[in-house]
This record gives structure tokens, sequence and C-alpha cells, in this order.
């Protein structure tokens, strides 16, 4: 079993990471053989090896495809939308049950501490994670959606540590209500404010606070709206 005839080689590469965020997603990195993606891919060995030097390298380039996305695919759908806005959309879908891909973030962290194959390819991935969001954090700041007193690599450090976090508490192991998810993380992301918010809203610091949670939390509900009918998940 070799090249499938009539594919192409862009095509073959695109199975093998697919079946490969999969099949790790089942059985896990240690447990998955290089055979075991081929097999699911439906090409050979030296199909696969032919575009990937490792199993390591495969397990990165396939986090790389097929791993979680979807806040820059709300972005990239509507580059105008609010930064906080997106952020609580994102965050509200964290607690949900995780396709294949999102089990592959886990394999791949759970690897990474094993593995120092796995380990400098991972710290390529986070790292340019890590620089994404803290740019998308400073393009906020400079918008004043979001305090530009706080640090951009702070911020984007929490949103992994959130995200990859969650990734790890599944639904089954602990599962929590979504109104009551969604009101905490509107209050997460209404604190990230610029600080001068409340004098220009009058009031206490704490009613501009409700205040901007009841704003986040009602456009992040239109937005959850709009994603589910039509845009990337």
């Amino acid at each position: 079993m070799g090249r499938i005839a009539g594919v192409t080689a862009a095509e073959t590469r695109e199975r093998l990471l697919r079946a490969a965020a999969e099949v790790f997603a089942e059985r896990g990195y240690e447990g998955t053989r290089v055979a075991d993606i081929a097999t699911a891919a439906g090409v050979s060995n030296g199909a696969l090896y032919a575009h990937f030097g490792s199993k390591a390298g495969l397990l990165v380039a396939a986090l790389r495809a097929h791993g979680p996305r979807l806040l820059a695919d709300l972005l990239a759908a509507d580059p105008d939308r609010s930064i906080a806005e997106l952020l609580v959309v994102v965050g509200r879908r964290l607690p949900r049950q995780r396709d294949a891909g999102g089990y592959l973030i886990v394999e791949a962290m759970v690897a990474a501490r094993r593995d120092e194959e796995v380990a400098q390819p991972m710290r390529d991935y986070v790292g340019e994670r890590a620089d994404w969001l803290a740019g998308l954090a400073g393009v906020a700041e400079s918008a004043g959606e979001l305090d530009p007193a706080l640090s951009a690599n702070a911020l984007a450090h929490f949103c992994l540590a959130l995200a990859m976090g969650s990734a790890l508490i599944t639904p089954d192991l602990h599962a929590v209500d979504d109104e009551e998810w969604t009101a905490l993380l509107t209050r997460v992301v209404a604190a990230l404010a610029p600080t001068d918010t409340p004098a220009q809203a009058g009031g206490t610091p704490a009613q501009a606070i409700d205040n901007a949670a009841q704003a986040v939390g009602t456009t992040a509900k239109t937005i959850e709206t709009t994603a589910q009918r039509g845009a990337p998940q």
C-alpha cells in the first residue's frame, strides 16, 4: 500500500494529519504506532515518512493543522468584532466536550513532558500561540478595549493557561452551568477594561464593572448565536 492513485502529495499529507489527530486523540501518543496512522490514512509507512520525519514531528504538525483555533476562526470571519467580546465567546466553549482536535493538545502536552523530541517543537508551537495572543492583546489595548497598563504577555499566558487547563478538565470530570460560567467570564473580561472607564461612566468601580459585564455578556450571546448559525467552528 503506497500512494493512493489520483491523490496528490498535498492531499496525502492532509489525510495523514487528519488521521494522526484522530488516532493520537483516541490512543494517546505513546499508545500510537506510526503504522496505526498510516493504516488509518490508507497509505504505507513509507508514504508517511516521506512527509514526516518522525512520530513527534507528525504529532505537532497535526496539532498545528487540526488543533483548537476557534478564536482565530471567529476573528477571521469578522475582524471588526471586539476582542473582549470574542474572548467571552471562546471562553464559553471551553468547558464543553472536546472533538479529536481538542484532545490532541492534551496528548501533545503530556508527551512533551516525557519526550524531548516532542518538547522542543511544542515549545515552538506554544510560543507562537503566545506571541499571537500577545499581539492580539496589544491591538486591543491600542484600541482602548483592554487596559494598556496590563502586560500583553501576561494576558496571553492567562488565555493559554485557561484554554489548556480546560482541555484537561473535561465535562465528565467536572461540569459547570453555562450561565454561571458566562457570568464569571464577563466579570473577568470587564475587569480588563481600561482603568479610566469608571470615571468616564460615573459611579463606583464595582458599578462600572457590572455595566461592562452586562454589555459584554449581551454582545457575546449575540455573537454566539451568529457563530452557531454559520461561523467557523
